[in-house]
């Protein structure tokens, strides 16, 4: 069963949290990161993405990065724009988008649980991104960014989390520059504190990675690091547990990860769709936008036009939680028999966009001349997600994208 941990939070006064809280680390490439900071001081990029604050064009994994997130992780907590609570809580982080909100549970997980297994995750990690994020855990000696758990829902929870957000005053409450809404509880109550622990105890037998495998894959090995070098090692040091934001599976939001294909592998544009109808039935829907409707429907856009094409019985197993994804339907009847693109991670010719960007963003790179073809996928079900997780089984690359994304900053954890 999960465990899960209430601690000391470092957070931002209220009259800063919205300058403070920032976009993960990994959505923004240095340079965008250095035009977002312009003017604020306060921003969590000063010390997830340091080398904002020294030359440009300095590598971004030179020692002197990771020293300057150390130097500006202290100067955060001298100048009292991250201060520590006094008693152990859990917190309450929701985010609104379009009008939907998800209610996610801020508390520490184990970091055995990621090693034992009862953390599930879906996706692979790459060394050179792990070691990249334990060196930054390393140096600040903290979590300075939550990872996005979640996890098959229940009713008490939901029920505790629900009764605290109708009659407890916000700490947090802001919409940050893309127009997500932001909220944020504090839970100092022992008694809340103690049953929600106990409940993820036995009624969560396990939780599932959503997004930031590489952060959670780092978070825990440092713990396991530190374990393995402390001599008086008993189990209770702050070390052995990560920062996690908990949402319940059925508040969750997965939108499509698309894909989009500079060539058509020396076939004209009329071969192609020739060579598509023995997988698929094909529809051409003219300049119309068409956005997929089910599962094994997608979403084509060629010279010009629209085309639905749905994969045909027998080109996919239902039985097979990875077979039946649409990314294999995708791979294996045209990226790679028709297109030649074998491997997802490492050829040039295919580029992913995510959902957020909208189907006029794949148009726009067709039409532009950059990109040949581009796909629209049906987006993959939580359901889905489970079933790949809990069988052992790694989705296919850029698979998942979930919105909005965590911000960064309301909440830090220190490891000691």
């Amino acid at each position: 069963m999960a465990i899960i941990k209430a601690f000391k939070g470092f957070r931002p006064p209220k009259e800063i949290s919205k300058d403070l809280a920032s976009r993960p680390y990994d959505v923004l490439n240095s340079a965008e990161a250095r035009v977002e900071v312009e003017g604020n001081q306060y921003s969590l990029l000063h010390i997830i993405k340091p080398e904002i604050d020294l030359a440009t064009g300095i590598d971004e994994h030179d020692e002197s990065v990771y020293n300057k997130a150390k130097e500006n992780f202290e100067k955060f907590k001298t100048n009292g724009w991250l201060a520590k609570d006094n008693s152990d809580s859990l917190y309450i982080y929701a985010q609104t988008m379009n009008g939907r909100i998800q209610y996610g549970l801020v508390a520490c997980a184990a970091v055995e649980d990621y090693l034992n297994g009862i953390i599930k995750k879906h996706e692979l990690t790459r060394p050179d991104k792990e070691e990249d994020r334990m060196k930054h855990v390393r140096v600040t000696n903290a979590n300075m960014e939550p990872v996005f758990f979640t996890y098959p829902a229940v009713a008490e929870i939901d029920e505790i989390v629900n009764n605290i957000v109708k009659n407890q005053p916000a700490e947090y409450d802001f919409t940050s520059s893309d127009g997500f809404g932001h909220h944020f509880w504090l839970i100092n109550d022992a008694s809340t504190v103690n049953k929600l622990v106990e409940l993820f105890k036995t009624k969560v037998p396990f939780t599932y990675v959503a997004d930031g495998h590489h952060r959670t894959a780092a978070a825990a090995l440092v713990g396991a690091e530190k374990k393995n070098n402390n001599p008086n090692h008993n189990g209770t040091e702050e070390y052995n547990f990560f920062l996690a934001v908990h949402f319940p599976g059925n508040q969750m939001n997965i939108i499509d990860y698309n894909r989009v294909v500079k060539d058509l592998n020396g076939l004209s544009a009329s071969e192609f769709l020739e060579t598509l109808k023995n997988d698929f039935e094909i529809e051409n829907k003219g300049t119309e936008t068409f956005k997929p409707t089910k599962l094994h429907n997608f979403g084509m856009y060629l010279e010009g036009n629209w085309y639905s094409l749905t994969a045909k019985p027998g080109k996919y197993n239902d039985n097979d939680p990875i077979g039946v994804l649409d990314v294999t339907i995708l791979s294996n009847s045209i990226l790679d028999s028709v297109l030649g693109i074998k491997n997802l991670r490492t050829d040039k010719r295919i580029d992913f966009v995510g959902g957020i960007r909208g189907l006029n963003e794949l148009k726009r790179r067709v039409d532009s001349g950059e990109m040949k073809v581009a796909f629209a996928l049906f987006p993959v079900s939580m359901q889905q997600l489970f079933d790949i997780a809990d069988t052992g089984n790694i989705m296919p690359p850029k698979t998942t994208w979930f919105e909005p994304k965590l911000r960064s900053g309301l909440i830090v954890h220190e490891l000691d």
